[in-house]
């Protein structure tokens, strides 16, 4: 039986199991709107701004282990998904970026909403596609998914002219799993390249475990868990990792790099055996390579995509294979070497890293007429028990919540690491609601990140999404305005927010609760009125913070790992 081309694609996302698609509604996309009305099998999210739906399926993505949907019409709806897409793709999340397209015959000659959206998304998707024959269209969405989702996921396009989700054709469902013989991605590791790994790390009096977010990606959080068990090493994890080892356990030292805590940062660097899991030794983590190429050491690197091994770093050991596939194998044969090799002791190493320790580098002066941003978030931590999924958006509030946040699950921790994306952290949450409802969710932003997609109160209304929204209200940019203080002379050049509206105001006008802390006694009253009070309300706290603090430590760009500044002391 015929049907036509936007049927054919709403029962090919039924098929894949998509229980929610974000998205926003245009000319090129009628049909397929049309299609979405007729049936019952997903729910699709109405955003307010198209940058938002690709945010939220984001979001969803990372928050459920699943691939995350949007949809946006030709044009500027395309324009406006761009950097949403680009923010997924930084952070290799599995998404299908469904885009309206003028209809074939009008490709190329400036129609009206029409741009070149294959050759713009190009740099920022793992692949994406043009559709011009409604006969393919099914096998191509079929693709979409199988490529977001294996090998080192990403985001993939599929654009869709208007006269082919009109085209006639018949739907043949799916016939056992992909194959693509020009993509192949390798799952296993190599068994000598493991064994090599092995007897490295038997033998390592200083071993340490640097993971990243290919260990969330992959679900190998048990299996990293039990890695640093066996080696009895210290684990830290990137901005991107964080809840893979949790935070609470005694192993754990912090976040590296930039941001990072002085013993990860000075472990990273005086260990013996560096073991890199699904981590890619970005600029952010190990600052200036050079220096880091100084002590040596004997680097093994574990991860998915062959193109992230020894591109920054020369590795002694590359171990290309899905993280945990690696990492179970890994357990095997370190299991059976043990018995006949005893492991070299590491009582010295874990008396240096308890100096290190003694630093208490994440400590900062308490004030009872001041909010301290820090201490907004370490009372978070309390009134939720620090099992909330907690979104970020871009900024001194991002790197304060993951330094004072302690995650110890995986998939609670939900902000944009590679690429930096301002604006995120509201629609994020959407997406982590829609995955997981009834949970607690936090926001924390800051009011210039805010502002950038607060149109999604509405969303959030009509959807009765409820999540907190800690807004650390400083009147700055508040990065900018650190770099400025150090590198510039304190010349704050545009980085102060001459005019802000008042929060509370705008989250009653979109049908919210609002409030507005000024004092440190109202910080953790307001978050448990917030949290158990108004707990199916979204709440807005505007919390005024100290203008002036800074986010300590601090690897200045250019500078090596242990070139850090502790704090203003160090100016």
């Amino acid at each position: 039986m015929e049907t036509i081309g936007a049927d054919i694609l709403v029962r090919c996302l039924a098929e894949e199991g998509v229980e929610h698609v974000f998205g926003y509604p245009g000319g090129a996309v009628l049909y397929i709107y049309d299609a979405i009305f007729k049936q019952d099998k997903f729910q699709h999210i109405l955003v307010r701004h198209e940058q938002a739906a690709v945010h939220a399926a984001d979001a969803y993505s990372r928050a459920s282990q699943k691939v995350g949907v949007c949809i946006v019409t030709s044009g500027p709806g395309v324009t406006n998904a761009v950097t949403g897409i680009a923010t997924a793709y930084m952070d290799s999340i599995p998404m299908v970026i469904i885009s309206g397209q003028v209809p074939t015959a009008a490709i190329g000659e400036d129609a009206f909403q029409e741009c070149d959206t294959v050759g713009i998304t190009r740099p920022c998707v793992k692949h994406n596609f043009l559709v011009r024959d409604v006969k393919d269209l099914a096998d191509t969405l079929r693709k979409a998914f199988y490529i977001a989702r294996t090998g080192r996921p990403g985001p993939v396009l599929v654009d869709v002219p208007k006269d082919v989700s009109l085209q006639p054709c018949k739907y043949v469902p799916a016939k056992g799993e992909i194959s693509m013989r020009s993509y192949a991605p390798v799952n296993k590791g190599h068994q000598g390249q493991i064994k090599k790994a092995v007897q490295m790390l038997l033998a390592a009096e200083r071993p340490m475990i640097y993971s990243g977010g290919g260990v969330i990606l992959s679900d190998a959080s048990d299996e990293l868990r039990r890695v640093a068990e066996l080696l009895g090493a210290p684990c830290t994890n990137t901005l991107m990792g964080l809840g893979a080892m949790p935070a609470t356990n005694r192993q754990f030292v912090g976040m590296p790099g930039m941001h990072g805590t002085y013993e990860a940062n000075m472990a990273m660097q005086h260990c013996d055996v560096l073991l890199a899991v699904g981590a890619r030794f970005d600029d952010r983590v190990i600052g200036n390579p050079r220096h880091f190429a100084q002590n040596a050491r004997k680097i093994i690197h574990i991860d998915i995509d062959p193109s992230s091994i020894s591109k920054r770093v020369r590795v002694d050991v590359p171990i290309v294979g899905n993280v945990k596939d690696v990492l179970i194998e890994l357990i095997a044969q370190y299991n059976a070497a043990r018995a006949e090799a005893k492991p070299a002791s590491q009582e010295k190493w874990w008396q240096q890293i308890e100096a290190w320790r003694g630093k208490e580098c994440l400590k900062y002066a308490p004030s009872d007429e001041v909010i301290k941003p820090q201490f907004v978030v370490e009372k978070l931590w309390e009134v939720t028990g620090g099992d909330a999924f907690v979104t970020s958006d871009v900024g001194q509030h991002q790197m304060w919540a993951a330094q004072y946040y302690k995650f110890d699950k995986p998939r609670r921790w939900i902000n944009s690491g590679g690429l930096g994306t301002m604006g995120v952290g509201l629609p994020y949450a959407m997406g982590v609601q829609m995955a997981n409802p009834g949970s607690e969710i936090a926001v924390i932003t800051g009011e210039a990140s805010i502002q950038m997609n607060i149109q999604e109160l509405s969303t959030c209304q009509q959807y009765h999404l409820t999540p907190k929204i800690i807004c650390l209200n400083n009147r700055f940019l508040g990065m900018v305005r650190q770099w400025q203080q150090i590198d510039y002379g304190s010349r704050y050049s545009e980085s102060y927010m001459d005019s802000l509206p008042d929060f509370v105001k705008v989250a009653e006008a979109y049908g919210h609760v609002g409030l507005r802390i000024e004092r440190p006694a109202d910080v953790e009253p307001a978050l448990r009125e917030a949290f158990k009070k108004h707990k199916d309300r979204l709440v807005f706290l505007d919390f005024i913070t100290d203008r002036t603090e800074n986010v300590w430590p601090m690897v200045k760009a250019g500078r090596g790992l242990t070139e850090m500044l502790l704090g203003s002391e160090d100016l």
